[in-house]
């Protein structure tokens, strides 16, 4: 039986297709990064299904036996605590020894957190890299000098705790006139977008007490743009 790849709402619960809901309505069983997280989402459209956690501390042990069912005939979905499995989030491994096993995998469209931040950011789209969170110690510079030189639009997520230390590097070694757009609470009551440049944003949220996951959007390095 198929494994499908179902997106949740990044905020507003309101933000899922019909096609998930069927979904999950018909599968013999749910994935959850966060089975806590998920049962607020299937309680509120009265969805009753048998939930089992997959995240990144289990899915090494458990990937095996999943495929198992698959390939008995068990039909699953797999939901991320918010946005698209796979993207920053458990996924990968799954769908790769499912396709590997012969097991049809089917993706569903719907919410991530980038492409929302991505088109309010004002800055280009038809160009851009999706990078996720940077590495959090080895490879860090390294991967900071080679996105410095990047001439596309550039998205990365960072974590409430970290954001302003990713600013301060990215002042470092993209410059602090490069322009960049942060935000947050996508989706949600208090959705906010900063944009101006490096320095300025990190100037504004400085002086704020940061909540919340962020999506930084940065303009890509231009052609007469001196080397930092």
């Amino acid at each position: 039986m198929p494994l499908y790849i179902v997106p949740t709402p990044i905020g507003n619960l309101e933000d899922i297709t019909l096609r998930a809901i069927r979904i999950l309505q018909a599968v013999d069983l749910i994935l959850a990064e966060d089975t806590r997280t998920s049962t607020i989402l299937l309680q509120h459209y009265q969805i009753h299904k048998p939930l089992r956690a997959y995240h990144q501390h289990n899915e090494h042990a458990i990937v095996d036996q999943l495929v198992q069912q698959l390939q008995s005939g068990m039909s699953m979905a797999l939901l991320s605590d918010a946005g698209t499995p796979g993207i920053s989030d458990p996924g990968y491994l799954l769908v790769r020894q499912a396709i590997t096993a012969g097991i049809v995998v089917e993706c569903l469209p719907g919410p991530t957190a980038f492409i929302p931040a991505l088109v309010c950011s004002g800055l280009p789209m038809h160009r851009f890299c999706f990078e996720g969170f940077l590495p959090l110690k080895k490879g860090r510079k390294t991967r900071l000098q080679e996105l410095s030189l990047e001439s596309r639009t550039i998205v990365l997520y960072e974590s409430p705790h970290r954001l302003l230390k990713t600013l301060q590097e990215l002042i470092t070694y993209f410059g602090a006139q490069r322009l960049c757009s942060a935000s947050r609470e996508i989706s949600k009551k208090f959705e906010q977008h900063i944009r101006g440049t490096l320095q300025e944003v990190y100037t504004q949220l400085s002086a704020t007490q940061i909540r919340g996951e962020w999506v930084l959007v940065i303009a890509g390095k231009e052609k007469d743009e001196s080397t930092t």
